[in-house]
């Protein structure tokens, strides 16, 4: 069984085209031995757009294929594919052989070679990033696709994702592309956090709250009505340090042809900022797959919401956070660099004020297989909470 690349666009030369072609990588062999799919990998003409559903629906638009390509070059081409009963059966059986190994080796006391997952997560924590050691109105947020479609090279990726979580502690964490092999495995070993997520199968988003730091108060899940690919919006109120906060993520619409629905989607999420209570301070953080285009075409952010990113003035190292010319996880035929992931934040009307201070990338480390934690950098932010407005 193989998952597809996930090609995407280069919004910044719209004049280029190039033929492209899907290939598909099984697990454990080099990417050079890719086979042809009977029916998808095939050369498209340029500004040729195809969409193939499973020959037989299965009524949930998250456990059918969609097969979308464009050759144009500032065309994303996404191919988003459920994974069958096989498929899954097979990511979580090598998921749980790493969780049984590491664990094996715990109980082993002549010979261990690497550490466990726990001791992987538990070990990286240092005093800096205990609660202790942590300002009380000093407030951390780690937003990350970690592309838990991709199969390939668990062994080194799984504990890397754990070394990133624990060596940042984040007080919260905003996840997309969770699958539940992943979960599992992220439950058992982050006992200090608690787990709400967006859904149960295929892929989905998850929150997690770090118990030590934050209270838990109520979560809702919002449905995006006119989506094709299973996607919703994830909240969560909680009680930080005194302040009342609500905690929003999601993984809006992909492909550059669903900018509508897109658009849409983000419309809604910045109804559930505007709406919130007027003493909340609502921080949404998540994989938008947007361009800035869409942005101003639906008028820039409303008033009262603004972009963590540009808030901080822009920095030039925070500015992509799917880079193929860096990350070499998908392989597109030609270079790509866009903000897909993003932060915004509505403060309160009334009450401290939240002060981004801080935000950088996380997941940059090559591993020894030559691949990254995922396609996606994650976003680490700071926030300090402050009695003025800006």
């Amino acid at each position: 069984f193989t998952y597809p690349a996930l090609p995407a666009e280069d919004d910044r030369d719209s004049s280029k085209s190039t033929e492209c072609a899907h290939a598909q990588v099984k697990p454990g062999k080099k990417k050079k031995q890719k086979k042809k799919r009977q029916n998808t990998e095939k050369m498209f003409p340029e500004k040729i757009l195809t969409e193939q559903p499973t020959s037989q629906s299965s009524g949930n638009p998250k456990q059918d294929t969609y097969i979308q390509t464009t050759c144009d070059q500032s065309t994303q081409t996404d191919v988003l594919q459920n994974k069958s009963t096989q498929t899954m059966a097979t990511q979580t059986f090598q998921l749980q052989c790493i969780h049984t190994q590491s664990m094996d080796s715990k109980s082993t006391q002549t010979h261990r070679t690497r550490p466990t997952l726990r001791e992987v997560y538990e070990g990286q924590g240092s005093a800096d990033h205990s609660s202790e050691g942590k300002e009380p109105n000093q407030l951390t947020l780690l937003t990350w696709n970690i592309d838990g479609l991709d199969v390939e090279d668990l062994k080194e990726r799984i504990p890397s994702l754990l070394s990133y979580l624990g060596t940042h502690r984040a007080d919260v964490v905003l996840l997309q592309e969770l699958v539940p092999p992943y979960l599992k495995i992220l439950q058992e070993i982050m006992t200090d956090y608690e787990f709400l997520q967006g859904d149960d199968s295929g892929y989905f988003t998850a929150i997690l709250l770090r118990k030590s730091r934050v209270e838990f108060l109520q979560s809702n899940i919002v449905k995006f009505p006119t989506t094709e690919m299973g996607r919703n919006l994830l909240m969560a109120n909680v009680c930080f340090s005194g302040q009342q906060l609500c905690f929003m993520t999601s993984h809006l619409e992909s492909l550059k042809t669903s900018s509508q629905e897109r658009m849409n989607q983000l419309r809604r999420v910045w109804k559930w900022m505007r709406e919130a209570p007027d003493s909340h301070t609502v921080i949404f953080g998540g994989d938008t797959n947007l361009r800035d285009w869409e942005v101003k075409k639906l008028g820039g952010l409303p008033d009262c919401i603004m972009d963590v990113w540009e808030m901080l003035g822009q920095p030039e190292d925070c500015m992509y956070t799917w880079d193929t010319t860096t990350n070499n996880n998908k392989e597109v035929p030609f270079p790509v660099r866009l903000r897909f992931d993003r932060v915004y934040l509505r403060g309160p009307r009334e009450g401290l004020w939240p002060h981004p201070t801080r935000m950088t990338l996380v997941g940059l480390e090559k591993l020894r297989c030559s691949r990254f934690t995922s396609d996606h950098w994650g976003i680490l932010c700071t926030f300090s909470f402050e009695s003025s407005v800006q």
